[in-house]
């Protein structure tokens, strides 16, 4: 079976976020499957500069504005279509925004075309490669599901994914009559959505089948408190959409084998996990002496991530002996707070404002415990690298968290099971209290370090979800 994957970022070639993750993980676990993936990706100067000599498979005399080319390349085992269009992708920086955080203007445009691309490919553009599914990842590639339908094919199915129900790609009614879609589309059952042109709603509305990151997400994307408008839709689709975990890439995060730490580590050898929280400490200047647990948070700095309620709590944790290390970028407001808070608490606590893929890995593998405390998250991919290298996650009840980690309460560790620590509701209290519980499991070495090879013994791989996708897949087809 043939899969066209559409997404607007993918690793190793770009990454936003976790997004890229899925993208480009997804398409080697299902080639585990058994199943022909090829990923459609726009042409940013950074995939442009990494793809070399790529094969021209079709030209395009007029993609919104200019000629453009579809290419083909491999990398890092991906087989990669690029929509090859200097006019729409050509400017450098973040895909989506500016260097002042603002949106291309033209993001309708650039995004519109990576869909009609997908579209027509569902349709037949390649010949030596006819997808059976077409599957779009949120809402950059939320057209692709109404060009297909526009098109009238019945052959090809679509999937929708949605990756965060907040991004949901919305744009001036006057920017419909360039789509080249039908006059009809512009519609509440089609791709209007509170008199705008709503790109992730085309997917969802025209889509065969709808995924999101985890069950217990789907459940709450249904509610008028976490549909953003699109819970009434996504009622109605009800019997098409499904939850499925994410997994994370086992190979790129792997404390046996990661280049960017100091020394190897797995369950039978979690002793030298040790040297890694020794060369933390140094990256964030903290002190090395100290006998509670190291924090470590690797999230955007944002209020859905909750990290408002981590910049209240860290006098407390600073008194109870234990240190933080923050790895991110966000709201100016929560980047000044913490970094007045390492200011005011040197040796304590340590910030970095950015994102860096190799401190990333040695905040997994050097922290004791990382904080996840989200206001909703569809999925989370860092708490499930957490359970792989040992560091327990500290995680709100919501979405994909509530799915992945299994809370420390008393029959969990009667039964060996738990994993990690969950708090409900979302508010600095329950963080407070749960943080109390976690100083207290690490007052004694025998109950975290069985927490710690409970947490290292979950599965997080793709092996599951991808089992999943081709059954979904499979049953789209045989339909």
């Amino acid at each position: 079976m043939k899969v066209l994957s559409v997404a607007s970022e993918i690793y190793p070639l770009v990454k936003t976020g976790g997004l890229a993750d899925v993208a480009g993980a997804l398409p080697l676990a299902l080639a585990r499957e058994g199943f022909t993936v090829r990923s459609l990706i726009p042409g940013y100067p950074s995939v442009m500069e990494k793809i070399g000599n790529a094969q021209t498979l079709h030209r395009e005399a007029d993609l919104f504005g200019a000629e453009a080319r579809v290419l083909r390349t491999e990398v890092a085992g991906l087989d990669l279509l690029v929509v090859d269009a200097p006019h729409l992708y050509g400017q450098g920086g973040n895909p989506y925004v500016d260097a002042a955080g603002r949106d291309w203007p033209d993001n309708w445009r650039r995004f519109a075309a990576l869909g009609r691309i997908a579209g027509a490919i569902g349709q037949g553009l390649l010949p030596d490669f006819r997808p059976d599914i077409v599957h779009a990842h949120d809402w950059q590639a939320g057209l692709a599901p109404a060009y297909i339908r526009a098109a009238g094919n019945t052959r090809v199915r679509t999937v929708q994914t949605i990756h965060n129900l907040a991004f949901q790609g919305l744009f001036h009614p006057a920017i419909f009559g360039a789509l080249g879609l039908p006059g009809a589309m512009m519609a509440m059952e089609g791709v209007e959505f509170y008199g705008q042109v709503g790109f992730l709603k085309a997917g969802l509305h025209f889509a065969d089948a709808i995924t999101t990151v985890s069950p217990t997400y789907a459940a709450e994307i249904m509610t008028h408190e976490g549909g953003m408008g699109l819970d009434g839709l996504l009622q109605a689709r009800a019997s098409v959409l499904t939850g499925i975990c994410n997994g994370i890439d086992t190979q790129v995060w792997d404390p046996g084998a990661d280049p960017h730490l100091p020394a190897p580590y797995d369950a039978a050898r979690i002793a030298a996990k040790a040297a890694s929280k020794t060369a933390l400490r140094a990256a964030f200047a903290l002190e090395q002496n100290t006998a509670g647990p190291l924090f470590g948070i690797v999230s955007r700095l944002t209020g859905q991530k909750g990290i408002d309620l981590i910049a209240e709590v860290i006098p407390e944790l600073a008194a109870s002996g234990a240190q933080l290390a923050v790895l991110g970028t966000g709201d100016r407001n929560l980047e000044v707070a913490f970094t007045q808070a390492a200011a005011a608490f040197p040796g304590t606590v340590g910030v970095r404002i950015g994102y860096d893929e190799a401190l990333a890995h040695l905040i997994q593998g050097g922290s004791d415990a990382l904080l996840v405390p989200s206001r909703f998250e569809p999925c989370g991919l860092t708490q499930l690298a957490a359970l792989r290298y040992g560091t327990l996650p500290v995680v709100s009840r919501v979405g994909g968290l509530a799915d992945t980690v299994i809370d420390a309460n008393e029959a969990a560790l009667a039964a060996d099971a738990a994993t990690g620590f969950q708090f409900a509701p979302v508010t600095t209290d329950a963080l407070r209290h749960t943080l109390e519980r976690v100083l207290r499991a690490w007052q004694d070495p025998d109950v975290w370090l069985r927490l710690q090879h409970s947490a290292m013994r979950s599965d997080v791989s793709w092996e599951r979800p991808a089992r999943q996708y081709a059954a979904l897949y499979h049953g789209l087809v045989q339909g």
